[in-house]
Protein backbone atom coordinates (compact mmCIF):
# COMPACT_ATOMS: atom_id res chain seq x y z
CA UNK A 1 0.00 0.00 0.00
CA UNK A 2 3.05 2.10 0.85
CA UNK A 3 4.77 1.48 -2.18
CA UNK A 4 1.62 2.09 -4.72
CA UNK A 5 1.37 5.48 -2.54
CA UNK A 6 4.91 6.46 -3.56
CA UNK A 7 4.41 5.81 -7.42
CA UNK A 8 1.14 7.48 -7.57
CA UNK A 9 2.59 10.59 -5.66
CA UNK A 10 5.53 10.19 -8.20
CA UNK A 11 3.46 10.23 -11.16
CA UNK A 12 2.10 13.21 -9.51
CA UNK A 13 5.37 15.38 -9.81
CA UNK A 14 5.77 13.68 -13.38
CA UNK A 15 2.54 15.44 -13.93
CA UNK A 16 3.55 18.68 -12.83
CA UNK A 17 7.26 18.71 -14.46
CA UNK A 18 5.72 17.65 -18.04
CA UNK A 19 3.02 20.07 -18.00
CA UNK A 20 5.66 22.90 -18.28
CA UNK A 21 7.25 20.75 -20.99
CA UNK A 22 6.97 21.90 -24.69
CA UNK A 23 5.58 20.48 -26.89
CA UNK A 24 2.01 20.88 -24.97
CA UNK A 25 -0.51 18.68 -26.87
CA UNK A 26 -2.89 20.85 -27.15
CA UNK A 27 -5.10 18.75 -29.74
CA UNK A 28 -5.11 15.79 -27.10
CA UNK A 29 -6.08 17.79 -24.62
CA UNK A 30 -9.39 19.21 -26.82
CA UNK A 31 -10.26 15.92 -27.81
CA UNK A 32 -10.01 14.65 -24.18
CA UNK A 33 -11.93 17.54 -22.53
CA UNK A 34 -14.55 17.70 -25.38
CA UNK A 35 -14.92 13.05 -24.60
CA UNK A 36 -14.94 14.16 -20.77
CA UNK A 37 -17.76 16.92 -21.00
CA UNK A 38 -19.63 15.03 -23.31
CA UNK A 39 -19.62 11.39 -20.79
CA UNK A 40 -20.28 13.47 -17.67
CA UNK A 41 -22.66 16.66 -18.83
CA UNK A 42 -25.86 14.96 -19.14
CA UNK A 43 -25.77 12.51 -16.17
CA UNK A 44 -24.11 15.64 -13.82
CA UNK A 45 -27.46 18.07 -14.66
CA UNK A 46 -29.65 14.75 -13.98
CA UNK A 47 -28.07 13.69 -10.34
CA UNK A 48 -27.62 18.07 -9.68
CA UNK A 49 -31.55 18.53 -9.95
CA UNK A 50 -33.11 15.63 -6.98
CA UNK A 51 -29.39 16.57 -5.26
CA UNK A 52 -30.62 20.62 -4.59
CA UNK A 53 -34.60 19.46 -4.19
CA UNK A 54 -33.11 17.26 -1.13
CA UNK A 55 -30.90 19.29 0.20
CA UNK A 56 -33.55 22.43 -0.22
CA UNK A 57 -36.81 20.20 1.24
CA UNK A 58 -34.35 18.99 4.56
CA UNK A 59 -32.66 22.44 5.30
CA UNK A 60 -36.27 23.59 4.46
CA UNK A 61 -37.90 21.58 7.08
CA UNK A 62 -34.75 21.99 9.13
CA UNK A 63 -35.53 25.66 9.40
CA UNK A 64 -39.06 25.66 9.73
CA UNK A 65 -38.48 23.64 13.28
CA UNK A 66 -35.93 26.83 14.29
CA UNK A 67 -38.16 29.65 13.38
CA UNK A 68 -36.31 30.89 10.73
CA UNK A 69 -37.66 30.41 7.42
CA UNK A 70 -35.91 33.88 5.94
CA UNK A 71 -32.34 31.63 6.10
CA UNK A 72 -33.99 28.59 3.82
CA UNK A 73 -32.41 29.65 0.39
CA UNK A 74 -29.24 30.96 2.29
CA UNK A 75 -28.72 27.69 3.74
CA UNK A 76 -29.48 25.38 0.94
CA UNK A 77 -26.91 27.25 -1.70
CA UNK A 78 -24.14 27.03 1.12
CA UNK A 79 -24.58 23.15 1.16
CA UNK A 80 -25.05 23.23 -2.62
CA UNK A 81 -22.00 25.17 -3.07
CA UNK A 82 -19.78 24.33 -0.47
CA UNK A 83 -20.26 20.60 -0.36
CA UNK A 84 -22.66 19.42 -3.05
CA UNK A 85 -21.46 20.21 -6.19
CA UNK A 86 -17.77 19.76 -5.87
CA UNK A 87 -18.62 15.88 -4.60
CA UNK A 88 -21.17 15.14 -7.71
CA UNK A 89 -19.31 16.64 -9.97
CA UNK A 90 -16.10 14.42 -8.58
CA UNK A 91 -18.05 11.24 -8.18
CA UNK A 92 -19.21 11.72 -11.95
CA UNK A 93 -16.03 12.60 -12.97
CA UNK A 94 -14.56 10.00 -11.38
CA UNK A 95 -16.68 7.36 -12.13
CA UNK A 96 -17.33 8.00 -15.62
CA UNK A 97 -14.30 9.89 -16.93
CA UNK A 98 -11.70 8.50 -14.48
CA UNK A 99 -12.82 4.74 -16.03
CA UNK A 100 -12.69 5.43 -19.50
CA UNK A 101 -8.90 6.85 -18.50
CA UNK A 102 -7.92 3.61 -17.49
CA UNK A 103 -9.66 1.53 -19.40
CA UNK A 104 -7.93 3.86 -22.31
CA UNK A 105 -4.53 3.71 -20.97
CA UNK A 106 -5.08 -0.05 -19.87
CA UNK A 107 -5.45 -1.04 -23.17
CA UNK A 108 -2.47 0.36 -24.65
CA UNK A 109 -0.23 -0.84 -22.00
CA UNK A 110 -1.59 -4.26 -22.23
CA UNK A 111 -0.94 -4.12 -26.06
CA UNK A 112 2.54 -2.60 -25.51
CA UNK A 113 1.78 1.05 -27.14
CA UNK A 114 3.58 2.41 -24.11
CA UNK A 115 6.14 0.38 -24.38
CA UNK A 116 6.80 1.18 -27.74
CA UNK A 117 6.52 4.75 -27.23
CA UNK A 118 9.43 4.65 -24.20
CA UNK A 119 10.99 2.77 -27.44
CA UNK A 120 10.72 5.60 -29.96
CA UNK A 121 12.05 8.45 -27.65
CA UNK A 122 8.67 9.68 -26.68
CA UNK A 123 7.36 10.12 -23.17
CA UNK A 124 3.86 8.30 -22.94
CA UNK A 125 3.39 10.62 -19.75
CA UNK A 126 3.53 13.77 -21.40
CA UNK A 127 2.12 12.52 -24.43
CA UNK A 128 -1.16 10.82 -23.03
CA UNK A 129 -1.19 11.45 -19.34
CA UNK A 130 -0.79 15.09 -19.03
CA UNK A 131 -3.53 16.28 -21.34
CA UNK A 132 -6.09 13.90 -19.55
CA UNK A 133 -5.39 15.32 -16.52
CA UNK A 134 -5.67 18.91 -17.40
CA UNK A 135 -8.77 18.03 -19.50
CA UNK A 136 -10.21 16.65 -16.29
CA UNK A 137 -9.41 20.13 -14.36
CA UNK A 138 -10.81 22.24 -16.66
CA UNK A 139 -14.29 20.44 -17.11
CA UNK A 140 -14.15 19.48 -13.13
CA UNK A 141 -14.23 23.20 -12.32
CA UNK A 142 -16.73 24.09 -15.48
CA UNK A 143 -19.42 20.63 -14.48
CA UNK A 144 -19.31 22.36 -10.77
CA UNK A 145 -20.48 25.51 -11.82
CA UNK A 146 -23.17 23.75 -13.75
CA UNK A 147 -24.05 21.84 -10.48
CA UNK A 148 -24.09 24.87 -8.50
CA UNK A 149 -26.24 26.66 -10.86
CA UNK A 150 -28.63 23.63 -11.57
CA UNK A 151 -28.79 22.60 -7.48
CA UNK A 152 -29.65 26.20 -6.53
CA UNK A 153 -32.44 26.32 -9.09
CA UNK A 154 -33.75 23.07 -8.46
CA UNK A 155 -34.24 23.93 -4.51
CA UNK A 156 -35.36 27.14 -5.45
CA UNK A 157 -38.44 25.14 -7.65
CA UNK A 158 -38.93 22.69 -5.03
CA UNK A 159 -39.09 25.37 -2.24
CA UNK A 160 -41.44 27.06 -3.98
CA UNK A 161 -43.81 24.68 -5.27
CA UNK A 162 -43.75 21.70 -2.06
CA UNK A 163 -42.92 23.95 0.68
CA UNK A 164 -45.01 27.04 0.31
CA UNK A 165 -41.86 29.08 0.20
CA UNK A 166 -41.56 33.18 -0.77
CA UNK A 167 -39.59 33.04 -4.08
CA UNK A 168 -38.55 36.82 -2.58
CA UNK A 169 -37.13 35.69 0.74
CA UNK A 170 -35.84 32.65 -0.66
CA UNK A 171 -33.82 34.51 -3.51
CA UNK A 172 -33.10 37.52 -0.89
CA UNK A 173 -31.15 35.78 1.94
CA UNK A 174 -28.53 34.75 -0.54
CA UNK A 175 -26.62 37.53 0.51
CA UNK A 176 -27.58 36.82 4.31
CA UNK A 177 -25.11 34.03 4.88
CA UNK A 178 -23.62 33.39 1.31
CA UNK A 179 -20.04 35.48 0.16
CA UNK A 180 -18.03 35.01 -2.72
CA UNK A 181 -15.27 32.91 -1.13
CA UNK A 182 -17.63 29.99 -0.58
CA UNK A 183 -17.89 30.14 -4.44
CA UNK A 184 -14.39 29.95 -4.75
CA UNK A 185 -13.95 27.50 -2.82
CA UNK A 186 -16.40 25.10 -4.51
CA UNK A 187 -14.31 25.94 -8.06
CA UNK A 188 -10.96 24.88 -5.76
CA UNK A 189 -12.35 21.75 -4.76
CA UNK A 190 -13.68 20.70 -7.91
CA UNK A 191 -10.62 21.32 -9.51
CA UNK A 192 -8.50 19.58 -6.90
CA UNK A 193 -10.94 16.60 -7.55
CA UNK A 194 -9.92 16.33 -10.87
CA UNK A 195 -6.14 16.39 -10.29
CA UNK A 196 -6.94 13.04 -7.92
CA UNK A 197 -9.27 11.83 -10.47
CA UNK A 198 -6.66 12.33 -13.36
CA UNK A 199 -3.55 10.45 -11.85
CA UNK A 200 -5.15 7.94 -10.28
CA UNK A 201 -7.09 7.10 -13.67
CA UNK A 202 -3.73 7.48 -15.09
CA UNK A 203 -1.86 5.85 -12.80
CA UNK A 204 -4.29 2.79 -12.72
CA UNK A 205 -4.09 2.37 -16.28
CA UNK A 206 -0.10 2.62 -16.53
CA UNK A 207 -0.29 -0.20 -14.45
CA UNK A 208 -2.45 -3.18 -14.88
CA UNK A 209 -2.04 -6.61 -14.24
CA UNK A 210 -3.04 -9.54 -16.04
CA UNK A 211 -4.34 -9.05 -19.18
CA UNK A 212 -7.75 -7.75 -20.50
CA UNK A 213 -8.99 -8.69 -16.96
CA UNK A 214 -6.32 -7.09 -15.24
CA UNK A 215 -7.89 -3.62 -17.02
CA UNK A 216 -10.99 -4.78 -15.64
CA UNK A 217 -10.23 -4.57 -12.03
CA UNK A 218 -8.12 -1.75 -12.50
CA UNK A 219 -10.92 0.20 -13.24
CA UNK A 220 -12.71 -1.11 -10.20
CA UNK A 221 -9.33 -0.27 -8.07
CA UNK A 222 -9.14 3.14 -9.38
CA UNK A 223 -12.58 4.44 -9.14
CA UNK A 224 -12.51 3.33 -5.69
CA UNK A 225 -9.34 4.76 -4.90
CA UNK A 226 -10.80 8.10 -6.20
CA UNK A 227 -13.71 8.15 -4.20
CA UNK A 228 -11.74 7.75 -1.08
CA UNK A 229 -9.23 10.21 -1.74
CA UNK A 230 -11.84 12.65 -2.73
CA UNK A 231 -13.82 12.41 0.48
CA UNK A 232 -10.79 12.56 2.39
CA UNK A 233 -9.38 15.97 0.31
CA UNK A 234 -12.90 17.07 0.92
CA UNK A 235 -12.94 17.07 4.50
CA UNK A 236 -9.37 18.64 4.69
CA UNK A 237 -9.96 21.30 1.92
CA UNK A 238 -13.14 22.40 4.62
CA UNK A 239 -11.50 22.01 7.68
CA UNK A 240 -8.55 24.68 6.06
CA UNK A 241 -11.36 26.88 4.77
CA UNK A 242 -13.02 27.50 8.03
CA UNK A 243 -10.30 27.92 9.36
CA UNK A 244 -9.04 30.66 7.25
CA UNK A 245 -12.43 31.95 5.89
CA UNK A 246 -14.88 33.17 8.79
CA UNK A 247 -18.26 32.87 8.49
CA UNK A 248 -20.39 35.84 7.38
CA UNK A 249 -21.50 37.67 10.46
CA UNK A 250 -19.04 36.21 12.42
Amino acid sequence: MLRQAGLIFQLFVDVIRNTFRRPFQTREFIEQAWFIANVTILPTALVAIPFGAIVSLQTGSLIRQLGAEGFVGSASSLAVIQQGSPLVTALLVSGAAGSAVTADLGSRTIREEIDAMRVLGIDPIQRLVVPRVLAMILVAALLNGLVAVVGVGGGYVFNVMLQDGTPGTYVASFSALAQLPDLWIGEVKGMVFGVIAGVIAAYKGLNPKGGPKGVGDAVNEGVVISFLLLFFANFILTAVYIQMIPPKGA
